[in-house]
């Protein structure tokens, strides 16, 4: 019995995607859960398990193909039953086969197209050696313009533009298009003046159009008004960034709050005994303090870990913490999820982020590594730069983007002066949601635990 692998569930606010790579082909034995595709989706490109052995019947993608989920990808039959006569295995190639022949039918009609181009030639064109020649011969030479007049007053008769031989001659010498001149003699005629005049357009307005493809420099596809341009088609993940965030700009309310946490001494101990303690193989770094801190202060605060049913008008208090963490890659930004954070240690939390960030920069995840985030962290510190306005990622109500730390003379409390090493922080929220008090209260947790090491450390 013949059974179809179809488009599965693709993950949150994600319901179409690319296919990037097709791993398999018609005739082809698969076990169950062999990757059979690679499709590109608005959070990553993944490949696609099929769930079931078989043997594939059909192939209903190609790769490129925009495809939706539950569209058909494969259709398979049991080992068995899938056994077919060699002809009937062979015909898909046999049906490609006769595509030249098709194609080739299709082609015939050019070479008329050709002789009706060379039809609708300028008479004048083959003449202007015989009238040379013949150049004592005034009648001759009247008789042929009149000629050529007649030709040029029959647009009926002939596609080219009216213009006389010498007014021709001129446009092929300054590489002048006729048909681009509108003339100003009788019935329309081209005038040698028409000619120096679309010269002198050309040479002193803006360009108005593309220059051929084959004198554009390598790696550019057209000229506009102002100078060369580049096209490239936009990936499946950068048009559902670009849908996403659109779509969280222009639904939720975004307020963000901007403040400092003093890291000093988390630092001094980040680089002290605490790295020989965790051990070599891990690579403690300070997102997983930061990771922590969130996941503790969302424990304190569930409202900043809350999402909104908007159908029924509902708070949907999430009990667990996952943190989605945002991956720059080659691809755009990633978010893959590490769950139950809250329970972790910090130790754990490195080893798994660094999985994770490893995972979504070879693009090696499943869907369901970016799937159930309730907050997000965004690393701009790794890039350069303090504070931004950061996007929520729908569902979600807030995100925490974490600025370059740097040095700063801070007022203590006795009204001295110290130098001190300042974390910035950007939390936006959605106010739908989240009042501003909430959220201050929420930052101020989160900054209190990276003030104060030893309640991290201690934290279950």
């Amino acid at each position: 019995m013949a059974t179809d692998f179809k488009v599965p569930d693709l993950g949150e606010n994600v319901d179409e995607g690319d296919i990037v790579k097709v791993m398999v082909k018609v005739g082809d034995e698969v076990a169950a859960d062999q990757s059979v595709m690679e499709i590109e989706t608005g959070k990553a490109v993944v490949e696609l398990p099929c769930p079931f052995a078989g043997r594939i019947t059909k192939v209903h993608v190609q790769e490129g193909a925009k495809v939706k989920v539950g569209d058909r990808l494969l259709t398979l039959e049991g080992v068995d039953g899938a056994a077919r006569s060699k002809a009937e295995q062979d015909r898909p190639t046999s049906a490609k086969a006769k595509a030249p022949k098709e194609k080739v039918k299709k082609e015939k009609p050019q070479p008329v197209e050709q002789e009706a181009a060379e039809e609708t030639a300028d008479p004048g064109e083959a003449r202007p050696q015989r009238v040379a020649d013949k150049a004592d011969n005034k009648p001759a030479l009247k008789n042929e313009a009149a000629r050529t007049d007649e030709d040029g007053a029959a647009p009926t008769a002939s596609k080219t533009p009216p213009a006389g031989p010498a007014t021709r001659r001129l446009a092929r010498e300054l590489g002048v298009d006729l048909a681009a001149v509108a003339g100003s003699g009788p019935r329309g005629r081209i005038t040698e003046d028409d000619i120096k005049a679309a010269v002198r357009e050309t040479t002193t307005a803006p360009a108005k159009r593309a220059l051929p493809a084959a004198r554009l420099p390598d790696g550019v596809d057209e000229k506009d008004s102002w100078g060369l341009v580049r096209r490239q088609k936009m990936t499946g993940i950068r048009r559902a960034i670009a849908a996403n965030m659109a779509r969280s700009s222009s639904t939720i309310p975004h307020v963000t709050n901007f403040d400092d946490a003093d890291i000093t001494e988390l630092e001094r101990i980040r680089k002290g005994g605490l790295a020989d303690y965790v051990g070599s193989e891990i690579k403690l770094t300070m997102m997983a303090f930061v990771m922590k801190a969130c996941a503790q202060a969302l424990r304190l605060h569930p409202m900043v870990n809350a999402s909104i049913d908007v159908e029924n008008e509902e708070i949907l208090y999430k009990q667990y913490v996952n943190l989605g963490v945002a991956v720059d890659t080659e691809r755009g930004l990633v978010v893959p999820v590490v769950r139950d954070v809250d329970r972790m240690s910090i130790p754990a939390i490195a080893k798994a982020l660094a999985d994770v960030t490893e995972k979504a920069r070879q693009a090696r995840f499943t869907l369901d590594d970016l799937k159930g985030g309730t907050f997000t962290v965004s690393n701009l510190g790794a890039i350069g730069g303090a504070y931004s306005t950061p996007l929520i990622n729908p569902p979600e109500v807030a995100v925490l983007l974490v600025g370059r730390s740097r040095k700063l003379p801070v007022v203590t409390d006795d009204d001295k002066t110290e130098v001190r090493l300042m974390m910035p922080l950007s939390l936006s929220y959605d106010h739908r949601l989240v009042d501003g008090a909430t959220a201050a209260r929420f930052l101020n947790e989160v900054i209190n635990y990276l003030k104060v090491p030893g309640r991290l450390l201690l934290a279950p």
